[in-house]
């Protein structure tokens, strides 16, 4: 049976991957801020989180339910830490698919204190029996526990001590509008600019000791993907390869060489991306060509395509998703130093040739047609 991708964690690309590998859990934990002032980029978020967790301390309550979603490797996780952290409260972490029945989830909620956290990621994939339990417990800190099977069941209702939820999802469209609506604060994190990724991996570089120089912190930035998960994977094995075949120190040389071993091209496009668009071009013309054709000739699944390679590609303007297919754009041939033909010419997206600016981390969207 083909895995369902709305249940299923898309599959790991290493590298430019923004999703978290099992064993950079540990790393991660010691790259992470623990207040909001040591909380780099997403200002607006910031501000508002601010003004919600300050208000909630004067009043001497828990604050509204917050839920906060957004793109892999912005911060979700840290930013719920950071509440616990700001409201000085034991925090309780979970994720939606390790909730398979309601009373795992009532077990965790009656074993909460007043003030605690709980923080459940990728909460868009809690069973729904679960998410129907929760629905009281957001609401009116109360649960009903059934007990017994048939016409002898009997409903036990049980209190909750008044608690915070931190939810985070990769997929808010996902989520049922009866558990959108029972949040009281939603934010959606960004990617990351240029400057604030170059302030992320600077301080990382500072946490783990590793000796960089400005241009080196720009080249690795400029490579992340507007991703501070990305950066700070890219500042470790860049790190490594200035320690085994350079002096130890990142200078921007050292990074290029770095980054080129590692198949990270100059606007951070790995191996699976420039292979995509390579076949695209060059065995299709350009396109269009289907999702399944052409994650058979690239040799993936058709999940990991359009699930690791595609959002960034069509972030950059490489690639364009319409109703016949995955469309090469101009900025694709003119990035791979293609020249289009006569008649890929004419099928090509959009009237004018769109550039990908190198190292800049800013990359244009594109509105091109529809998702096939």
């Amino acid at each position: 049976m083909t895995p369902d991708p709305t249940t299923q964690n898309p599959p790991i690309q290493p590298t430019v991957s923004a999703y978290a590998q099992p064993a950079e859990a540990e790393l991660e934990l010691s790259l992470r801020p623990r207040l909001l002032g040591e909380f780099i980029g997403q200002p607006r978020v910031r501000e508002q989180l601010e003004l919600l967790l300050r208000s909630a301390q004067r009043r001497g309550s828990p604050p509204d339910h917050i839920l906060l979603s957004g793109p892999p490797g912005l911060g979700k996780t840290s930013l719920a830490m950071i509440v616990a952290a700001e409201l000085e409260a034991p925090i309780r972490v979970t994720s939606g698919p390790a909730i398979e029945r309601s009373g795992d989830l009532a077990a965790i909620l009656t074993s909460l204190s007043e003030g605690d956290v709980l923080f459940i990621d990728e909460i868009h994939r809690i069973a729904k029996p679960a998410e129907e339990l929760l629905y009281s417990a957001m609401e009116d800190f109360r649960v009903d526990v059934v007990v017994g099977k048939g016409p002898g069941a009997t409903a036990i209702p049980l209190d909750v001590a008044p608690f915070t939820l931190v939810g985070a999802t990769t997929r808010s469209g996902l989520l049922t509008g009866p558990m959108r609506d029972r949040f009281g604060f939603v934010a959606r994190l960004d990617f990351y600019d240029p400057a604030e990724l170059e302030h992320v991996v600077a301080r990382s570089a500072g946490i783990l000791k590793v000796d960089i120089t400005p241009e080196g912190v720009s080249e690795i930035a400029g490579r992340s993907r507007g991703t501070p998960r990305i950066a700070n994977r890219l500042l470790r094995r860049v790190r490594d390869y200035a320690e085994v075949r350079a002096d130890g120190v990142v200078s921007l040389d050292v990074a290029s060489a770095a980054l080129r071993v590692y198949d990270v091209d100059s606007i951070g496009l790995d191996r699976l991306d420039r292979g995509v668009l390579q076949t695209l071009i060059t065995a299709y013309g350009g396109g269009p060509v289907g999702l399944t054709t052409l994650a058979m000739a690239v040799g993936e699944e058709p999940d990991t395509v359009e699930e690791v390679a595609e959002p960034y590609l069509v972030r950059c303007g490489l690639l364009a998703r319409t109703s016949r297919g995955r469309v090469a754009t101009p900025a694709a041939w003119q990035h791979l130093g293609v020249t289009p033909t006569p008649a890929a010419s004419g099928r090509l997206p959009g009237a004018a040739t769109h550039s990908v600016q190198e190292h800049s981390g800013t990359v244009p969207m594109a509105l091109w047609g529809d998702q096939e």
